[in-house]
């Protein structure tokens, strides 16, 4: 792609997955920077340093970080102590934990106290694999959004990933940033925009609008080529900040297209499913389909075959979007 045609400045040929890296490695390189630009940024980990890449954090400024030891409770509860002591505290875990585990003490130190700490949820998703149901969190998306003052973040890619990290360290409110084990798809460069609140349009279209989140954005880049070949424009809508959700955008290309699929690695209910179902609902009512976990707990296996197996491959994404389009008032 050319610049005149590519104003988002997605990687060339990316659609071929040529590049891959693990988001939790752009959260580490972002945390690093946030560190040597302001010390008043500081880190706990409940014992997962290496595998949530807190560890770059931990080795660089080893007087700014805390070892909680298994205690996610007390985890989050001390970094609302850390941000009303004028820290930006970020705490991390596995997903499965924090938020899985302690979501009471999040809702009430944090979010009532509107602390800024900054939760974030590692290994989340099927691509935590052959782990299995225990630990593939696919509900922290619906836990915190539904939280008052909660800012909720899922990255595309470690490059998009390692820019939210530090937005948030610059952010005033409680942030919650949702990470994945595995490698998977770069598709955005450092010069591909990233703002906390905004959706960009990664692919125009008027046909119907895929709305996707994380990693799920590049397999809906690659259904919406699939879709091209059948004359179907997808217009794909990449949503990085799930709350606040970036109404305007979104409200704008269901006005153009007439139909609406959500693309999601996690319970459509109460996700992004969820949430671009009420502001469609109010705003502007269409026919929509939703692509995600359908009230189902994870499985171990390869994340390959559970995407294949839990219908999150872009041959799926493709037939929501005939079907959805054959409910669409012309």
């Amino acid at each position: 792609m050319s610049s005149s045609t590519n104003p988002l400045h997605l990687l060339p040929g990316y659609l071929k997955a040529e590049k891959l890296e693990a988001t939790r490695k752009g959260f580490g390189r972002g945390l690093l920077e946030a560190g040597k630009r302001d010390v008043n940024v500081v880190a706990a980990c409940a014992d997962l340093t290496d595998s949530t890449q807190i560890s770059l954090f931990r080795d660089a400024f080893p007087d700014r970080f805390i070892e909680m030891g298994v205690a996610e409770q007390n985890l989050v509860t001390v970094g609302a102590g850390l941000a009303a002591m004028g820290k930006v505290p970020f705490v991390s875990s596995y997903a499965a934990f924090s938020p899985g585990r302690n979501w009471e003490q999040i809702r009430t130190t944090i979010c009532l106290n509107d602390r800024p700490v900054k939760v974030v949820g590692s290994h989340a998703g099927l691509y935590t694999g052959k782990d299995g149901a225990t630990h593939q969190m696919l509900e922290d998306i619906a836990l915190m959004r539904v939280l008052p003052n909660m800012v909720v973040i899922v990255p595309g890619d470690s490059i998009e990933a390692e820019k939210a990290t530090l937005a948030m360290a610059l952010d005033k409110r409680p942030n919650y940033l949702r990470l994945a084990r595995e490698a998977t798809p770069v598709i955005t460069t450092d010069k591909t925009p990233f703002e906390i609140g905004k959706a960009y349009v990664y692919r125009p279209g008027d046909t119907v609008t895929i709305v996707s989140t994380g990693t799920m954005t590049f397999t809906a880049l690659q259904a919406a080529e699939l879709l091209a070949r059948d004359n179907i424009h997808a217009e794909v809508v990449h949503v990085p900040t799930i709350k606040p959700l970036d109404h305007k955008t979104i409200v704008a290309s269901a006005h153009k297209t007439g139909a609406v699929v959500t693309v999601e690695e996690a319970q459509v209910n109460g996700g992004l499913g969820g949430a671009v179902a009420e502001i469609l609902a109010e705003e502007c009512p269409v026919p929509m389909r939703r692509v995600g976990m359908r009230d189902h707990f994870g499985e171990s296996g390869d994340p390959k075959d559970l995407l294949k197996h839990f219908g999150l491959e872009a041959p799926h994404i493709a037939y929501a979007v005939h079907h959805v389009l054959e409910r669409r008032i012309v």
